[in-house]
């Protein structure tokens, strides 16, 4: 298989998670936002915040971005309304998308760099594993999101996950 075969086959894979989290998010009222499984975990629209980031945040960390980069990023990107966020993960993976599609092949597989949150000693990743990263990120957390709408009661299947 080639390398632009295997980053396409990665980007289709992120993509459904965002275009069934874009669908799980129209399950949601403004009601809902508060909701919190226990003091240990983000409420709802926390979790929905840093779902729909993850595509933008993650290139943004790939990149060696600042911590206070990100942070900013993560300000910016911030939305109470369920439109809106779904709007923030698909503009957010077009732009994921570019870049990984502006990327040689030898970039792609070999270019290594590291987030700020590494400790000295810490290797980075190559952009081909930071895809893979962004991809089971977006994952888990949708994951996550659906189960807070599962435990809300709200109408969510299996089906919904694809």
């Amino acid at each position: 298989m080639s390398t632009p075969k295997l980053r396409d086959l990665l980007l289709s894979e992120l993509y459904i998670a965002v275009r069934t989290a874009k669908e799980l998010l129209k399950k949601v009222t403004e009601e809902d936002f508060s909701y919190q499984p226990n003091e240990k975990m983000r409420t709802l629209l926390e979790q929905a915040n840093h779902l729909v980031q993850i595509p933008f945040v993650d290139v943004a960390i790939g990149q060696e971005k600042t911590e206070a980069e990100i942070r900013q990023l993560e300000k910016d990107l911030y939305s109470t309304d369920v439109i809106k966020l779904g709007e923030v993960m698909e503009k957010g993976f077009h732009e994921l998308k570019a870049y990984y599609e502006s990327l040689s092949e030898e970039d792609f597989l070999e270019k290594v760099t590291k987030p700020f949150y590494f400790s000295p000693d810490m290797e980075g990743h190559t952009q081909a594993k930071w895809l893979i990263e962004t991809t089971t990120h977006a994952f888990h957390h949708r994951g996550q999101f659906f189960n807070y709408l599962k435990e809300l009661g709200k109408d969510v299947s299996m089906f919904d996950l694809y």
